[in-house]
């Protein structure tokens, strides 16, 4: 990765969240109660994140209300992973060139570094040179959540601080952020490398248990890969899929409506094979787009 190619004021920021939470954690009480909070505040960060973010903003699988939409919008910055607007553009443009040589995070094409943390600190990680979000951008709402994601995160501290004091800021609060942040950066390289495929999506892709076990079914990766417009990464009945589960609560509380439950692939141009390396044409949500045919080698 080029020097040239680093936002530094993205680098900065990330360094220093580093420095004070491993600084606070070293001068900080562990008690049960710490770790309670941090696990609560993991998984409900990380539901923000394959829920909101990568299942909703990213792939639209079901409808919403405005009202609820501003929600999940606030849901997925709880992840760090800045604001709805650029991780839908950073991952529809993955799925338009996984595993080629525009991919922003493909361990084949750059290897571990830029793969795991390089494409979040790179200027090309920016909706306005990525684009493919002109559906979101149209809500003002959004475009402010663009502008201020950090806000929510800085609310949340404030809360956690007046719940239980420095503790619950540092194990549920601070620390929650940097595991969050780094299951994230793991698992966009593991996806592509552990595990097995299921079907035939021209890319690195792999279907692993115990990840969709450790990322509340994101796992299913190449399922995913499949139909990325299903809110069901578990093509089958055992493979668990908590994120999924969490959409069809939403769904039988009138909050979301048309979820797509589709399982298998998302037209028949994906054969449930052995991966093949076969290029294919996606929309803008990284779905295979109107018309497009993989065609099998």
């Amino acid at each position: 990765m080029r020097v040239s190619e680093v936002n530094y004021s993205i680098l900065i920021v990330f360094l220093l969240v580093h420095w004070l939470t491993l600084d606070l954690v070293a001068t900080t009480d562990l008690s049960a109660e710490a770790v309670f909070w941090f696990f609560g505040m993991v998984g409900f960060r990380w539901l923000g994140f394959t829920c909101a973010a990568h299942r909703y903003f990213s792939h639209r699988v079901c409808s919403t209300s405005r009202g609820f939409q501003a929600v999940l919008g606030v849901w997925s910055t709880l992840t760090m992973a800045r604001s709805p607007i650029r991780f839908a553009s950073g991952h529809r443009h993955h799925h338009l060139f996984s595993d080629s040589a525009g991919d922003l995070h493909s361990f084949r094409q750059d290897g571990f570094f830029k793969s795991y943390i390089g494409w979040v600190i790179s200027k090309r990680y920016h909706e306005n040179v990525l684009g493919r979000v002109s559906d979101l951008k149209r809500f003002p709402e959004l475009v402010l959540l663009n502008q201020w994601y950090f806000v929510p995160n800085l609310v949340l501290l404030a809360l956690l601080y007046k719940i239980g004091g420095r503790e619950v800021l540092v194990y549920g609060g601070l620390l929650s952020i940097v595991a969050v942040w780094h299951l994230a950066f793991s698992v966009s390289v593991l996806f592509h490398i552990l595990g097995k495929p299921t079907y035939c999506t021209g890319d690195d892709s792999k279907n692993s248990f115990l990840l969709a076990l450790l990322t509340f079914g994101e796992g299913w990766h190449n399922n995913h890969h499949a139909n990325p417009r299903s809110a069901r990464l578990g093509h089958e009945w055992w493979q668990l899929d908590l994120g999924f589960f969490v959409f069809v609560v939403f769904e039988r509380c009138g909050l979301v409506w048309n979820l797509n439950r589709s399982c298998g692939p998302s037209h028949a141009g994906i054969p449930k094979i052995s991966p093949a390396k076969v290029p294919q044409e996606l929309g803008e949500d990284g779905a295979p787009a109107s018309g497009s045919v993989l065609v099998r080698l």
